[in-house]
């Protein structure tokens, strides 16, 4: 018998499980320490009063065709063909489908990818888009002085030492410092100079001017699918009709009927190590301090908890302690309508305009996103005919003034800058919620610049595997998170003790083209 300890019950921990029990193999045993009482992590959805929340906003799509066919298997896909595999730019079909009738709630739906910035009072496309709107919005002068300045950028490139040069290479002064810069700094907290440029070589990779342009071409010409472009201008995406974090929670369930055992309330705080191996979990639970035994130990816990909690030596441990991470506020809010109106060709329900976001380049205000809840799912959202909900993202560090808020400080807060920003009018908000989630997003300053060693630690536990986003301290997608899973999954069964495939996924710039 092999028993294995993952720790934590987000999509990386929960594909890891999926994977070593699907086969059936009785000499293999499950055992998830989930911290909290809700399965997804990041990825969960919240339920206040009838209304969901998807926590950050989760677009199921990849360029990985596993990843894709792992998702369709798990919650078919409700109107196929409209989303067929012509869409998708695949060569193969997706695990065959339509909803089971008897679980007909447990489907993906197909959504439109539409979201715009909020610059200057104006709307503009996410990505910024060359057309007449934009040359509207911006002006001649302000048009011409961007195209001027991504020529001088295309001719003189500056050394990608920071992720401030890395924009200005791919757009140009004007347009950075217009849609990137400030945008940029609400979500770190820190001026993009101060930042690595590996973050814009994971999150951004092949986005640029060029791209848009090239993109542009192919959608005129009738050749764009979701498998040529770039992944921030993909049309469609997947949705499961009541938020991500009901296909974790039928993850889940799933695991358990193969055999797994899932814990809630176990905070894994330390752990017991001999030899260069893990041989326990020290875990915090309602019971009191226990110990999970087991032979190998898949973590997806925070890199700095991790370190800390194998007894790291302190030059190790000084370095994981000084890992940044910023934290997220989510506030929902249930409005009868909004002020913001519909000049788009698409149909909505509501006439509400069609966006999944707005993303508020405003410098005058803190806000960073808005959700609509209403254009993710309408399932997600009580009466989606006659209110909106909507979700106000803040980008804070745990324990400053802003997490420090009570929740009616915070929703004064939030309902005053859409007032300011006129996106909502007085009286509009009919009820609120606030979601506050510790270390959302790994950050690339400080001692990121160190993190070799961090890792070279960590890989001298040969029974230990790192996975997902705050496991590698990785700003990941989703579907990348869930690749590392499978690969550990997939080393631990034929006991391949090598770890660099499942650190080098999503680091290298082709990496979404091969797959």
């Amino acid at each position: 018998m092999k028993n294995i300890v993952i720790i934590g019950g987000g999509p990386a921990g929960l594909t890891a499980a999926y994977e070593l029990l699907k086969k059936n193999d009785p000499d293999i045993r499950v055992t998830v320490l989930e911290e909290s009482d809700t399965l997804g992590g990041i990825s969960r959805t919240a339920r206040y009063q009838g209304n969901r929340m998807d926590i950050g906003g989760h677009r199921f799509f990849s360029k990985d065709d596993r990843i894709m066919d792992w998702w369709a298997q798990m919650m078919p896909v409700q109107g196929r063909p409209a989303f067929d595999d012509k869409v998708l730019g695949r060569e193969k079909p997706l695990a065959a489908g339509g909803p089971d009738p008897e679980k007909e709630d447990e489907v993906m739906l197909v959504r439109d990818r539409i979201s715009r910035i909020y610059y200057n009072k104006a709307f503009f496309d996410y990505p910024v888009s060359m057309n007449l709107n934009t040359i509207r919005n911006m002006g001649l002068v302000t048009t011409a002085r961007a195209g001027f300045s991504y020529l001088h950028a295309c001719v003189k490139k500056l050394p990608e030492t920071n992720l401030e040069n890395f924009y200005i290479n791919r757009f140009g002064r004007v347009l950075y410092s217009m849609f990137f810069e400030g945008y940029t700094e609400k979500l770190w907290g820190r001026h993009p100079r101060e930042i690595s440029a590996d973050w814009g070589a994971q999150r951004v990779k092949g986005l640029s001017i060029r791209a848009i342009l090239k993109d542009m071409v192919s959608k005129v010409l009738g050749k764009k699918n979701n498998k040529n472009a770039e992944t921030s201008l993909i049309e469609q995406f997947w949705y499961p009709k009541y938020g991500p974090g009901q296909l974790w929670e039928l993850v889940g369930a799933r695991v358990q009927e193969m055999g797994g055992q899932i814990l809630y309330g176990h905070e894994v705080t330390g752990f017991r190590t001999e030899g260069g191996r893990i041989t326990a979990a020290v875990c915090r639970t309602p019971e009191g301090e226990k110990e999970i035994e087991g032979d190998e130990f898949i973590s997806s816990m925070p890199v700095k908890d991790l370190a800390q909690g194998l007894g790291a030596p302190e030059d190790v441990r000084r370095l994981a302690q000084g890992l940044p991470y910023r934290d997220f506020v989510t506030v929902g809010l249930l409005v009868d309508r909004l002020q913001l109106k519909n000049q788009t060709r698409r149909k909505t329900l509501g006439n509400i305009v069609p966006d999944c976001w707005i993303y508020v380049q405003d410098k005058g205000v803190k806000l960073g996103r808005i959700q609509i809840f209403n254009n993710w799912s309408p399932y997600m959202v009580k009466d989606p005919v006659e209110t909106v909900w909507i979700g106000l993202e803040y980008f804070c560090a745990e324990g400053d003034d802003f997490w420090n808020m009570t929740e009616e400080q915070t929703v004064a807060f939030a309902v005053r800058e859409l007032q300011k920003m006129g996106v909502i009018g007085k009286d509009a908000v009919k009820d609120a919620h606030r979601e506050r989630v510790k270390k959302a997003y790994p950050a690339y300053f400080d001692t990121y610049a160190q993190f070799g060693q961090i890792r070279a630690y960590l890989d001298g536990f040969e029974n230990l595997w790192c996975v997902g986003r705050n496991g590698q301290h990785r700003y990941n997608n989703m579907d990348h998170s869930m690749l590392t899973a499978i690969l550990a999954a997939e080393h631990i069964r034929r006991g391949d003790r090598s770890k660099a495939e499942i650190w080098d996924v999503n680091t290298e710039k082709s990496y979404h083209e091969k797959k």
